[in-house]
């Protein structure tokens, strides 16, 4: 049965689609993976927590950074970097800082 469950979770899919694009708003994540605004919002703050995403308002909006030097949580995959999984899945992108988002 295609289409009933996946290899990433929900937390996986959001770093990457912040990876992807640091100035994303959480309706379009929402969007994109198929979740909640609310379920992406609990899932940043959970990223924002644990070290992995820096959250830095600019303007009206919010600017991420991801920290992929910090290993996968669990016991399985801690050998491996969040930017291993970015890599494997198109998430990787160069690192804008919230000046040059303010610039753009």
């Amino acid at each position: 049965m295609p289409g009933r469950w996946t290899f990433l979770s929900h937390h996986a899919r959001v770093l990457i689609c912040i990876a992807r694009d640091p100035d994303a708003r959480l309706h379009d994540i929402a969007a994109e993976i198929g979740i909640t605004e609310r379920a992406v919002q609990a899932i940043v703050n959970d990223l924002v927590e644990t070290g992995y995403v820096t959250r830095t308002r600019v303007g009206r909006r919010n600017h991420y950074e991801v920290h992929d030097e910090l290993p996968l949580r669990h016991r399985l995959q801690r050998d491996f970097d969040a930017a291993t999984l970015l890599r494997l899945f198109g998430g990787a992108r160069r690192k804008r800082t919230a000046t040059e988002a303010v610039a753009s």
